[in-house]
């Protein structure tokens, strides 16, 4: 079992940035592959990014490549979001989650531990 919590959501205005940060307890951090998830009001939730036990390998939604960027700290139990230029679009409730298994990290449904959520308001 893990336990996530998510920080560093808030309001910003589009063309910012944030950085959130995902803090990990329980069992082994570095045994888990990571995801980062959103959801928007009214839509079904999305994958965003995803890091390897290792932090060697990295994936993104077409949506954030070039301006996301997802890296872990095993030393730290954490896993952030750096996110750049953001855009009005990129409001949503972000979600970090955990798994046991490798494979296909985009699917949220082999996910599964997941943190409560921070939200994100990006202004135009």
């Amino acid at each position: 079992q893990v336990q996530l919590v998510e920080s560093g959501g808030g309001l910003v205005q589009a063309g910012g940035s944030l950085r959130l940060s995902c803090a990990a307890s329980g069992r082994t951090f570095s045994n888990y592959p990571m995801g980062w998830f959103r959801q928007a009001p009214g839509k079904e939730r999305e994958f965003v990014a995803a890091i390897r036990r290792s932090g060697g390998s990295t994936y993104y939604a077409d949506s954030v490549k070039g301006r996301f960027t997802i890296s872990r700290e095993n030393a730290k139990n954490t896993v952030y979001l750096q996110m750049n230029s953001l855009k009005p679009e990129d409001t949503a409730v972000y979600y970090c989650a955990a798994r046991d298994t490798s494979g296909n990290l985009y699917s949220s449904r082999e996910y599964g531990y997941w943190g409560q959520g921070t939200q994100v308001t990006v202004s135009s």
